[in-house]
């Protein structure tokens, strides 16, 4: 059992969390969805939360169990999380709101969602904790999103790319000689995914890739990597498949793009993309530094 403040302290400390003074994406995206409809945020969350969109998002009652590890705050993760947890248990997240991205065998997504305000007031009802961990997860140099993924795949760090706000989002690859075909088994195994979103080449001969988790749908970091002589282009998005305005102009973008890559380009779903670092990296880190128990919430359907 540790106390909420340590864990806090600890992981504002590891992620740097101070050193930004507010997240690039998350202090847009929560005003555009909850200004609307009238929510009063800035007075729900956590003060610090409300300036810097990361870190302690809600405060429960002081002793932590357990934490519990998953991506976007969906109705399905939440109801799981309050179901199975006690009173003080801390839910460790990326995103602070849901962002429903789309299947690109399925329905295209509404973007970002507001979390409803049932399921907020049953946690705080419950005194549990909420803390997400948006860019500086994206860029540590220690657990990352896309550090978890090169891990899986066996692939050596040569140098890093995509400026992300105090960071790199992006990692440039080398790694042991294969294929297309066989990158694409590989991903699936690792990602549990059914399928891969895929654009460009097949290559008989991939030695560099490129990786970004979450939506790496943006051909000017694509064609950087293919400048630096990349084979292979893994993300968790390679089209944006959210069904307004923007997003139809970057799935468009994308598709005048893609005949003219020799890339094979990969997307294994935004958040089976981060998901990962939650089950490897994240959960070996808080079961090796604190006295809780720790626990995943996968989603039961990564594209969506």
């Amino acid at each position: 059992m540790e106390s909420i403040l340590y864990l806090g302290s600890r992981l504002n400390d590891f992620f740097e969390i101070r050193d930004l003074e507010k997240d690039p994406g998350f202090s847009r995206f929560i005003p555009m969805v909850y200004d609307p409809i009238e929510f009063d945020w800035k007075s729900y969350f956590e003060k610090d939360f409300t300036t810097r969109f990361n870190g302690l998002m809600l405060k429960g009652t002081d002793h932590v169990q357990s934490v519990h590890l998953a991506v976007f705050p969906t109705e399905e993760v939440l109801e799981t999380f309050t179901n199975e947890s006690q009173p003080g248990d801390l839910l460790f997240m990326h995103h602070p709101l849901h962002m429903e991205c789309g299947d690109p065998k399925g329905n295209w997504g509404r973007g970002f969602l507001p979390i409803r305000k049932d399921l907020l007031d049953k946690i705080k009802d419950k005194g549990l904790s909420v803390y997400t961990c948006h860019a500086p997860l994206d860029y540590n140099k220690q657990i990352s999103t896309s550090l978890a993924i090169a891990e899986q795949l066996g692939a050596k760090v040569l140098e890093e790319f995509v400026p992300f706000a105090n960071g790199y989002a992006g990692l440039i690859c080398e790694m042991n000689t294969t294929t297309t075909s066989e990158i694409i088994d590989s991903l699936q195994s690792i990602f549990d995914i059914p399928y891969v979103d895929f654009e460009g080449k097949e290559n008989d001969r991939i030695e560099k890739i490129a990786i970004v988790a979450g939506s790496g749908d943006e051909v000017t970091d694509m064609k950087i990597a293919e400048a630096k002589n990349v084979q292979a282009y893994i993300t968790g998005e390679i089209h944006c498949h959210i069904d307004n305005e923007k997003g139809r102009r970057k799935f468009q973008t994308m598709m005048d793009y893609v005949p003219n890559t020799k890339m094979s380009l990969i997307g294994v779903s935004h958040a089976s993309s981060e998901f990962l670092v939650m089950k490897t990296q994240l959960y070996t880190w808080f079961n090796d530094n604190f006295d809780v128990a720790v626990k995943l919430i996968p989603q039961n359907k990564w594209w969506r």
